[in-house]
């Protein structure tokens, strides 16, 4: 058998070899392989959506690759966390009429249990506040100093590196690297046939950075692939910024930071935050404003606990039935999101949960929880379950800062 694989490797790279046109038959097509690191353009205001999507401006990109398989894509189903890709990526690019190319590769859903013995892509009934699965949150402060092409420099990615050319200890628990290393491959083989397809163009890749220096090791012997490196292109101005910046991009950064379990960590940008807000409450103050205003405030110790609960009372009588505009939140059945325990409510829930969460750090448990319960009742079942597994000290509590 062994034999037989390697006369099987052979006549493939022979035959490949034979079906290379020549490098001068046809123009090679540019390809620019961004990596990222997923969502911390909600974090690093280097690094920011409106940032990114001016990068993709500059590029002139004829197509643009994402990660994501392709059967997924036609059904518009992504990563709940690629929030580059989903709110970004894809939006731009079919505002632009740019062509989309999928180009992630993920084994069968029996593969996954086979191999993992769970499915990979569904998130547990209360997500756990650390390990496998928690929410996604950027406690190191290096995050926040991320920058666009923070990629591109490959000794910042060294650690996976060695990670992915190390095998595990015992090879009974390799298989995260194995897949890795081949889930990297096969990403890299879509990009090459995507390329193939458009000659003399330009092809952009946006993939997690961990896959970035991989892919362009399997590429960079292609005679049909002239790989650039993105930082190539240089920074986008200010003025391009501001033009691909807008309140969906805002609103989520604030949402991401203040609500979701990124205030837990301490590791937020608070000049970003107070510069963000005065934008969004310029443009229009309604309810979601005012509520996330609140939320910094009291974050930053700029309103104490009372203060902070008359004002949550105000906007829950005010709000209405108003939504936030965005959430992050794919399975509307759940009460959470990736990043947020409390993510699915509307504006005057939230506030009201904010309100309870006040009380109960005061330690008026009582109190908080007839609030609770006020909200639960307006859920469904499945989500009133949910708001009361995540009603602990792990996911109320919040990090206390003096004011700035």
């Amino acid at each position: 058998m062994a034999t037989l694989i390697l006369m099987v490797g052979f006549a493939l790279a022979h035959a490949h070899a034979q079906t290379q046109p020549r490098s001068d038959a046809t123009v090679p097509t540019r390809v620019y392989v961004l990596g990222v690191d997923h969502a911390a353009q909600l974090v690093a205001k280097h690094d920011s959506p409106a940032m990114l999507e001016a990068f993709l401006a500059r590029s002139r990109a004829d197509a643009i690759c994402v990660e994501r398989t392709a059967d997924a894509f036609a059904r518009d189903d992504f990563y709940e966390f690629t929030y580059e890709v989903q709110d970004v990526v894809v939006p731009y690019a079919r505002a632009a009429r740019v062509e989309l190319c999928p180009i992630d590769w993920m084994p069968s859903r029996e593969d996954e249990l086979l191999g993992f013995g769970m499915n990979l892509s569904a998130p547990p009934e209360l997500r756990p506040y650390r390990g496998f699965q928690q929410f996604l949150t950027f406690p190191e402060p290096a995050s926040l100093r991320r920058t666009l092409y923070h990629a591109d420099d490959a000794a910042n990615l060294d650690k996976v590196r060695q990670w992915a050319l190390t095998p595990a200890a015992s090879a009974a628990r390799d298989l995260p690297r194995r897949m890795f290393l081949y889930r990297t491959f096969m990403q890299a083989q879509a990009i090459a046939r995507a390329a193939h397809a458009r000659p003399g163009k330009t092809l952009v890749v946006v993939v997690g950075e961990f896959h970035k220096h991989d892919i362009e090791s399997i590429l960079k012997a292609d005679p049909r692939i002239d790989l650039r490196q993105p930082s190539s292109l240089g920074l986008p101005s200010e003025a391009d910024i501001a033009r691909h910046g807008n309140r969906t991009q805002l609103l989520a950064i604030a949402s991401f930071n203040l609500l979701g379990m990124q205030s837990r960590t301490g590791n937020v940008d608070f000049e970003w935050m107070r510069d963000t807000l005065a934008r969004l409450s310029a443009q229009r103050d309604d309810a979601e404003v005012q509520l996330l205003t609140t939320r910094l405030a009291r974050l930053t110790g700029a309103i104490d606990s009372d203060q902070a609960q008359a004002r949550y009372a105000a906007i829950a009588n005010t709000a209405g039935d108003a939504m936030f505009t965005w959430t992050g939140v794919l399975d509307r059945d759940r009460l959470d999101s990736y990043f947020d325990p409390f993510g699915n409510l509307s504006i005057a829930q939230r506030a009201m949960v904010e309100q309870a969460r006040e009380l109960y750090r005061q330690g008026k448990h009582p109190q908080a929880d007839a609030v609770r319960d006020a909200v639960a009742a307006q859920l469904k079942p499945r989500q009133a379950r949910q708001l009361r597994g995540y009603w602990t000290a792990d996911f109320l509590g919040d990090v206390d800062r003096k004011s700035e």
